[in-house]
């Protein structure tokens, strides 16, 4: 499920104290040039006519992904000849119909590369350039069909093995190809990952946007009201569910890197989290209509928690209970400030439902060393202090209703809650330290302390509501729950609407599962034909599951409905076998309408389940 790039909290914390990979290249003397992090604003090469000429080459540096200052590590790295090494490599961005003549130098002293990716687009994956050291090559062709791409050199190989033990994903950049006669106001976002084994189960690693981690990367600014495009690069060989706070944007395109399919706007689907297998990228639009910090973010745990620093914090370390946003986070985050329209007039807010959420702990009940829970009050009296629930309880809302959500922290330590898809005011987002605008920021909610959330639902869906502070402990430990709006006058029937959550029990890798905190459920019973809604979450701390329903060995029927708490395009709200891959930090809606007998729900591969669910139904 996870492997030795999810950096468990042992490596991280080890490898703080030993010696870099290769030794320590801020060392004195040290001749090699400095990385220079790459914005992707400003295309490479030289334009002759209708061609573009570039020199590219491949050469050892010296990267500091985090401050000017901090730590550094010596990496290979794409620049263009003459000029300093970048991460990502030279931005190549052309109009179609350009010809490119491009020439690349290996000047490692010790590696074999192999370039991909500098072909005519549609392309597929191979080698396009083998290259020994202080080898020349030039390439000559046409950029090809519109879209967003990547070219890397893999070092000392000639596959894509994601099993080998070290990472050398900062040896790319990106490839755009714009229409013609178009001007994209867009902006370029790559993930570049290198990761380097330490022993058998110490790692260390360092994960990019455009060259820097976080609280490095680019802010990005925008104003209420504008039409924000980004395309999206994933250049490394791990997964990356991308998550954005606050808003729901449109998948425009989706590719793999040297292809790319651009959704006619009938097919674009409104999403807050969108995967990105390796090697992938994706081209989105959001227009932001609330002002406040909000975050863009890997949704993979252990990939924006501090040990995802090239030198993480010791055990003993409160950065990951830290209220500065710049200490509880670190690797795959973007920073974004939305301005208020000049003169914007703030709308009233109607009298609030409000309800109490309270954040405990227990007794150790399951594998995770804790059990935590969200445990709302249920009439007049607060629960018991020692009182969970895993998954954390359901709330179930109405769309348009104001709601304040009290959330009073019982635990012995600070935390923060995140609405997840909701959308909502920045102040109440969830963030420490963080969400909110200028200087009036969003807390951690401390020990016997409280935090109001307004909530005003615009649409009815699925949503998720977890911790957002200690994650990886917090969040495997049970603080996460499912949200439920249904529309005005609806209610909340249990016997045909079934929320199915995804979570860990610990932090253990591979991971030990739970469907609504159980490994082992009970049968579930529903009546034949009769429309049943099932809402799938997942909210592990990582991995991507296949949820599917099987009938004897053939897989049932169901519909699509929602993605995300957003209703699907007509020509995506289909029948399909029923089985769906989820990524972390993503809900999915279907229609079931079963027949008498006897059904599996599974979570994970049908012949080895991760686990397993008895569907019974009765006439």
């Amino acid at each position: 499920m996870t492997n030795a790039r999810t950096i468990t909290w042992a490596a991280a914390v080890l490898a703080a104290w030993l010696p870099s990979p290769r030794g320590n290249p801020g060392r004195a003397g040290s001749d090699l040039p400095l990385v220079v992090a790459n914005d992707n604003r400003t295309p490479a090469g030289r334009f002759h006519g209708d061609t573009l000429e570039i020199h590219l080459e491949v050469r050892m540096a010296v990267w500091r992904p985090e401050a000017d200052s901090g730590p550094s590590i010596e990496v290979a790295a794409f620049g263009e000849e003459g000029r300093a090494p970048q991460i990502p490599g030279p931005l190549i961005r052309v109009r179609t119909g350009t010809i490119i003549v491009a020439s690349v130098t290996n000047a490692l002293s010790d590696s074999t590369i192999s370039v991909h990716g500098l072909v005519t687009h549609p392309a597929t994956w191979g080698d396009s350039l083998i290259l020994h050291p202080g080898d020349s090559r030039t390439v000559r062709f046409t950029a090809g069909a519109p879209g967003t791409y990547l070219y890397l050199a893999v070092l000392g190989r000639h596959t894509f093995d994601n099993d080998i033990d070290d990472e050398r994903e900062q040896v790319s950049g990106a490839f755009v190809v714009d229409p013609p006669n178009v001007t994209s106001p867009d902006r370029i976002l790559m993930i570049n990952i290198w990761g380097s084994t330490i022993d058998s189960i110490h790692y260390r690693n360092t994960l990019t946007i455009n060259g820097r981690a976080w609280p490095y990367t680019e802010r990005m600014l925008a104003t209420v009201g504008d039409s924000v495009h980004w395309r999206v690069i994933n250049a490394s060989g791990r997964n990356h569910p991308m998550h954005l706070h606050g808003f729901y944007y449109l998948v425009d395109a989706r590719g793999d890197g040297v292809s790319d399919t651009l959704y006619p706007p009938s097919d674009r689907r409104l999403v807050v989290t969108e995967g990105l297998l390796p090697f992938t990228t994706m081209a989105m639009t959001y227009v932001p209509d609330r002002a406040g910090n909000w975050l863009f973010h890997c949704h993979i745990g252990f990939h924006v928690v501090p040990d995802a620093r090239l030198n993480p914090p010791p055990p003993e370390s409160h950065d990951r209970m830290a209220h500065d946003p710049t200490v509880h986070m670190a690797g795959l985050v973007v920073g974004i400030t939305v301005r208020p329209r000049p003169n914007a007039i703030a709308t009233k807010r109607g009298q609030p439902r409000q309800l109490h959420l309270f954040v405990q702990e227990g007794a150790k009940r399951n594998r995770a060393a804790r059990a935590m829970g969200f445990v709302l009050q249920r009439g007049p009296v607060p629960p018991a202090p020692d009182s969970t629930e895993i998954p954390g309880s359901l709330l179930v809302l109405t769309r348009g209703e104001p709601t304040d959500l009290v959330v009073t922290n019982r635990l012995r330590e600070p935390t923060a809650i995140h609405w997840h898809g909701i959308e909502l005011e920045s102040y109440s987002d969830g963030v420490a330290g963080w969400s909110g605008a200028g200087t009036q920021l969003a807390p951690s909610i401390e020990p016997s302390d409280s935090f109001t959330a307004q909530l005003t639902l615009p649409r009815a869906g699925t949503f998720i509501y977890h911790t957002h502070m200690n994650d990886i402990e917090q969040l495997t430990s049970g603080l996460y729950g499912a949200i439920v709006v249904l529309e005005p006058g609806r209610r909340f029937d249990p016997a045909t609407d079934h929320v199915f959550i995804i979570g860990w029990d610990g932090d253990a890798d591979p991971p030990n599962i739970l469907v609504n905190g159980d490994s082992a459920p009970p049968p579930l019973e529903v009546t034949a034909g009769v429309r049943q809604r099932f809402r799938l979450v997942n909210i592990g701390a990582a991995g991507r599951f296949p949820f599917s329903i099987y009938r004897d060995s053939s897989p049932a029927t169901w519909r699509h409905l929602a993605k995300d708490g957003a209703d699907l395009p007509p020509r995506q709200a289909r029948s399909s076998a029923a089985a769906q891959v989820l990524q972390v930090g993503e809900t999915y809606d279907f229609e079931v309408i079963p027949e008498r007998g006897e059904y599996r729900l599974v979570l994970g591969a049908p012949k080895t389940p991760l686990w397993l669910q008895r569907l019974v139904v009765r006439d």
